[in-house]
């Protein structure tokens, strides 16, 4: 139901922006700091917006705000399932003709996959942000020299990887979620059991993925 994708939209997007937006503002600090003290010892301190903007754009991004939301929204899912499958209401709503996973999966599985492109976006602006604070304070990198760098050093590729990724982990991180819910037996011991096993394989699918999909992006796309 539209109702039912909107209210976990606003839940898995909006509502996951700040945390997303500082996570990604301190790493990019960090990334930022350290990159550029070292490259600063050979003058070529000026590749350091480079850097980061494609570390996030094309990699941190996408990886970062998946294990965020693998932590936050795929343990939310996951404990209202299980909750619901102990409590009978998963029976219930199928003894009234309704299939479960129109009815409760679909809408989550939608949520997070339009989501995690807009919370990635956020994720790159916010590191970059932080990396122009950095840029101007620590290495007299002026803002509208620092956007030219930024933006001479991306491509089109780039951004393209970055949102590919976003799609594809949204919907992994959604659907393992939503598996282990559905599969709770025990009672509030299993779905405790369940939420910890969620976040967990959730985390590690996401990161193994990425690590695949950058292994067969470098063959296919070696420059």
């Amino acid at each position: 139901r539209a109702s039912s994708f909107f209210r976990h939209a606003e839940r898995a997007g909006v509502e996951s922006v700040p945390l997303v937006f500082l996570v990604s503002f301190f790493l990019g600090l960090t990334m930022a700091l350290l990159t550029g003290y070292q490259l600063q010892r050979f003058g070529t301190e000026r590749l350091v917006p480079g850097l980061v903007a494609i570390g996030f754009t094309r990699e941190l991004g996408p990886l970062i705000t998946g294990i965020m939301l693998a932590a936050r929204i795929g343990a939310a899912f996951t404990a209202e399932l299980g909750t619901m499958r102990v409590n009978e209401e998963v029976e219930a709503i199928e003894a009234m003709g309704i299939g479960p996973l129109r009815f409760l999966v679909a809408p989550r599985m939608l949520a997070l996959f339009f989501l995690m492109p807009c919370l990635s976006t956020v994720s790159n602006f916010s590191a970059i942000f932080a990396t122009s604070l950095i840029s101007k304070a620590y290495f007299s990198i002026a803002f509208p020299y620092f956007i030219d760098l930024v933006r001479d050093s991306l491509l089109i590729r780039d951004l393209i990887t970055g949102v590919l990724k976003s799609f594809l982990f949204g919907l992994l991180i959604a659907a393992i979620a939503c598996y282990r819910g559905l599969s709770v037996k025990g009672g509030a011991a299993g779905v405790g059991n369940a939420t910890t096993s969620s976040v967990v394989t959730a985390i590690t699918v996401v990161i193994g993925v990425d690590t695949l999909y950058n292994v067969v992006y470098v063959n296919f796309f070696p420059t």
